[in-house]
């Protein structure tokens, strides 16, 4: 059985013919998706307007099919148009030819500056392009283009499309397209050819309209006028005559505060090349027919000093190295460095002289020896000579990054007061060139999260990039950061507030570093103050008998409240009234005086009465019309201290902690009680100034709406007012009332300091000393974009360029987004930095233009507007019409660039000595050409002739031609009837 079953199932065979094929599948899909597209039936539209093409929108719908497993992706390419009602009309358009059969003809938007190939070679305002989905397939064979074609046709047959439909063969760089548009009885083929060489006989119109005519073959005698439209475009890229104006810098000059040609504080701008490469003149003759001009072999009418439109469009060089980008994305760079500065400079230059540990508890213990004497006189030498000495010992000055007078002027610009015979204050020096701090641009820091455009941090940044880009490179950059920070403690160390930073607590809006100088100079200050204080304490005891030691606290606070009103604007905040004489650091001893003063008040604690026997200590000044409750003294607002500044990263500890307490009772309590610090202290200040009050005292002076008042009528009918605290203050357990019977009457100058400003200082220098460079730029770099920012806006001032206006705008958006996040992603501030770079090149383009142009050099007022505003449209529109052609004002400009480039390439003399030579025929022979040879000629061929037969209906003709030295191509629709044929 196994032996007959064999041949059996070789035999049999069928092929069902009646299953869809591959290629029938492939015609399926077309159809479907031109169906989906709702491109089926006759859609006219409008005529075109004149320039339409590159002013309207264009957009695109994209499908892929596959014909079996070759992948295919069908775009529809459109003009957005206003849609017209057509449909009461639909009975008369039945004969009327396609849409896009009548756009050959239009002659309103021939050679568009910027549309798709197929747009500008057949004028189309709509069309479909099948192509090979993947870049590298390419539909290669004849049989292959042909069976493409031949789908095409079939499902715009069946399917009624009027839109034209092409396919994409041969490799996609050489941009070789074949298609077909069908109506009503006509059909449009669109064809193509493509050379590397042009062939000889058809260099010229003449040869064009023998290959136009014989591909018509038009069975007419005397044929149709053909009408021509021709564009040459010459390129000019020797600007003679016309520097770049951009001056290199010196990198080697360092006179008068200036580095590298720069002042410090001043960003450099512009481009080191000519950011416009080319000039490219299209001369274009837009109506012609064939008659009126002779083109061959042999002569040419075509002048383009003659021809009656010209345009220009300038081609920008790509990517112009720029100072400003160049200057920031170098600085950017240092951000993903991972050595420290310690790695980079060698040993800690930190070290002390003969030990081989840094550590901060030395720096602490050493506050405990006797002060050094403070030196009156800052100079630079005092500044680096702590510094050089430990520098010194680990490579010899020659080596170190940065040369003494390049440190010397930066640290001078960086602390203006070394100079002066007296320290300045820390309030922040206005300088010339600053915006005032009421403009937008000086709160542009509040948005970029940076700091001030007048501050030492601001100042910094900017130093640091220049070191960074022409002293040193990040050896530099750390160096200085090291002298910087050795600035910083001796400042500390010897009373000296730093300059460029505003007075009070640290301003979150800033950037990190800038808050924690702004909390080093709230150190200095409560330090500074601390000690003055001891000095004039001490000088008052020696003349105040140690019994009237309390009245005469009571004398001295108006007359340092005095004081400080005029120093500080906030009353009774200065340390001078509560440092003792007897101890340097009063925090270290707090405990040891709380036993002193439990011990003094010992016994005298029993109750209001027993406690308005003590001596009111703390008085700042007495308040309006308030009296204590219980014994109707006067109440006497305190001496209170400061609640302690912040930084951000300190707030963010600080809140940490305070929610790792959970949710429970028990961490609630806590927290409060953490919380409660400051209200503690300014308890014991109030009990320490009105001996005698109860909490209700204190409510109505510190949170008055806690205390509640009511008329109410008392036993003899009077009208009197009751107080009482409010519902949250009569909680079981609150703490406003656990705090007051806690709080001891201590007045705030022998409390236990709430900022411990040594304590914070050393936290602060310790923070700075550990920064890597990397750390430093990130801190810095908003600072950095800050003033790029600002110098691009100051640059586009000069210009006045309405586009590059509105790109500051979004940069200014885009970055105040980017940098309030704490750790910004480096491919976000690359893009800022990005758009930085483009700016500057746009303005550099514009003055570029300028003195090409000589727009500066225009003695007539309208003369210079034209050409400005020419300049400026050259840069925002991919083509400008020239006014006027060859004989407008910039059309003379242009044609004395080509005569000079001309020139200048042959090596022949300037005009003006031209003219001094003899005879004619010397001139003619070292003249030359106004213009070189066109670089690309464009012909457009249209015609209406009846094809195939005379008696077939006349239809559009037309075939574009593009001549270049290595490229000819010739694209032609070309109509038939086939209804009468």
């Amino acid at each position: 059985m196994a032996a007959d079953s064999e041949p059996e199932s070789e035999v049999f065979e069928i092929t069902d013919f009646t299953t869809a094929s591959e290629w029938e599948r492939f015609i399926s899909k077309v159809e479907e998706v031109l169906n989906d597209w709702k491109l089926i039936g006759n859609s006219l539209g409008k005529p075109l307007e004149k320039g339409i093409f590159t002013s309207g929108t264009w957009e695109e719908k994209s499908d892929e099919i596959s014909f079996a497993d070759f992948k295919f992706s069908v775009t529809h390419h459109y003009l957005v148009q206003e849609s017209t009602d057509k449909e009461g009309k639909d009975e008369l358009l039945e004969d009327v030819i396609p849409q896009s059969m009548q756009d050959l003809l239009g002659m309103n938007n021939d050679f568009p500056p910027r549309a798709h190939c197929l747009v500008r070679w057949y004028g189309l305002r709509e069309f479909v392009v099948i192509a090979p989905a993947a870049h590298s397939d390419a539909v290669l064979s004849e049989s292959k283009c042909n069976l493409l074609l031949s789908s095409v046709s079939i499902a715009l047959g069946n399917t009624g499309c009027q839109v034209p439909l092409f396919v994409q063969i041969h490799h996609k760089w050489r941009r070789m397209y074949v298609g077909e548009c069908q109506g009503p009885g006509v059909r449009t083929d669109f064809e193509m050819v493509h050379l590397r060489k042009v062939p000889n006989q058809y260099t010229h119109l003449s040869g064009l309209l023998d290959i136009f005519k014989s591909k018509i073959g038009c069975p007419l005698t005397p044929l149709p006028p053909v009408s021509i439209a021709i564009r040459f475009t010459y390129v000019l890229q020797d600007w003679q005559q016309y520097f770049w104006p951009q001056q290199p810098p010196d990198i080697d000059a360092l006179v008068g505060g200036e580095v590298g040609g720069l002042e410090f504080g001043k960003l450099p701008f512009g481009a080191c090349e000519d950011p416009i490469s080319e000039l490219h003149l299209a001369t274009t003759w837009p109506h012609l027919t064939e008659g009126i001009i002779v083109d061959n072999d042999v002569y040419s009418d075509l002048d383009p000093i003659q021809a009656p439109h010209w345009s220009v469009r300038v081609r920008k060089a790509e990517n112009p190295q720029c100072l400003l980008g160049d200057f920031v994305t170098e600085f950017f760079k240092i951000c993903r460095r991972k050595e420290s500065t310690d790695e980079i400079l060698g040993r800690s230059a930190f070290e002390e002289e003969g030990k081989e540990t840094a550590d901060i508890t030395h720096a602490l213990s050493k506050l405990t020896e006797p002060a050094s004497v403070p030196i009156h006189k800052l100079s630079v030498s005092n500044m680096v000579h702590t510094a050089k000495k430990k520098i010194r010992k680990h490579r010899g000055v020659e080596e170190s990054p940065l040369n003494n007078d390049v440190l010397n002027t930066i640290l001078l610009f960086l602390f203006p007061d070394a100079v002066s015979e007296k320290p300045l204050d820390g309030t922040t020096s206005t300088d010339n060139n600053n915006p005032p701090s009421e403009s937008e641009d000086y709160n542009l820091y509040n948005q970029f999260k940076s700091a001030p455009s007048d501050s030492l941090t601001y100042k910094l940044a900017l130093c640091l990039c220049m070191i960074n880009f022409y002293h040193g490179g990040l050896k530099g950059v750390a160096h200085l950061w090291q002298e910087f920070v050795l600035e910083m403690r001796f400042r500390w160390e010897n009373n000296f507030l730093i300059p460029g930073l505003a007075s009070g607590p640290p301003d979150l809006r800033c950037c990190l570093l800038h808050q924690k100088l702004q909390m080093l100079n709230c150190c200095i200050e409560r330090k500074k103050a601390r000690d003055e204080g001891k000095k004039t304490s001490a000088s008052d005891v020696t003349n105040i008998y140690p019994g009237d030691a309390g009245k005469a606290g009571d004398h001295l606070v108006p007359d340092n409240l005095k004081e400080t009103d005029k120093e500080k604007g906030e009353v009774g905040k200065s340390w001078d009234s509560w440092s003792d004489s007897e101890e340097e650091f009063f925090e270290c001893l707090s405990d040891t005086e709380e036993l002193k003063g439990n011990g003094q008040e010992s016994g005298k604690k029993g109750g209001p009465k027993e406690m308005a026997n003590l001596r009111p200590e703390g008085r700042l000044y007495q308040h309006g019309k308030l009296t204590l409750l219980h014994n109707g003294e006067p109440l006497y607002i305190p001496v209170t201290q400061e609640p302690a500044p912040m930084t951000e990263d300190l707030l963010e500890e600080q809140s940490e902690v305070l929610a790792k307490l959970g949710t429970s009772a028990e961490g609630a309590h806590l927290r409060a009680r953490m919380q409660s610090a400051c209200l503690l202290s300014d308890m014991e200040s109030f009990k320490a100034a009105n001996p005698g009050c109860s909490l209700e005292d204190f409510v109505r002076w510190y949170s008055p709406r806690d205390y509640i008042e009511e008329e109410v009528i008392d036993e003899k009918g009077n009208v009197v007012l009751k107080g009482e605290l409010s519902a949250r203050m009569k909680i079981p357990s609150n703490m406003w009332v656990e705090a007051w019977e806690t709080a001891k009457p201590i007045p705030a100058r022998r409390q236990r300091r709430l900022f411990d400003d040594t304590r914070e200082a050393e936290k602060v220098l310790h923070y700075l000393a550990i920064q890597k460079p990397a750390d430093l730029a990130r801190h810095l770099l908003p600072c950095v974009i800050h003033a790029a920012v600002l110098k691009v806006k100051e640059e586009e001032s000069l210009e006045n360029i309405s586009s590059v206006k509105k790109i500051i705008k979004q940069i200014i958006s885009h970055s105040s987004k980017v940098l309030h996040f704490p750790n910004p992603e480096d491919k976000k501030l690359e893009e800022i930095i990005h758009q930085i770079t483009n700016v500057e090149a746009l303005i550099a383009r514009a003055r570029s233009l300028k003195a090409k142009f000589g727009t500066e050099k225009c003695e007539q007022e309208e003369e210079k507007e034209d050409l400005e505003r020419f300049v400026s449209c050259l840069l925002e529109q991919p083509e400008v019409l020239v006014t006027g052609a060859g004989r407008g004002h910039a059309g003379r400009i242009i044609h004395k660039l080509f005569v000079n480039a001309q020139r200048a390439a042959a090596m022949t003399p300037p005009e003006e000595e031209l003219k001094r030579m003899g005879s004619p025929e010397e001139r003619r022979q070292n003249s030359v050409s106004d213009f070189p040879p066109a670089a690309g000629r464009e012909f457009i061929l249209r015609t209406t002739v009846p094809r195939p037969a005379p008696y077939s209906k006349a239809l559009p003709q037309r075939m574009y031609s593009v001549l270049t030295k290595e490229d000819f191509r010739l694209a032609g629709a070309f109509s038939s009837d086939t209804s009468f044929f």
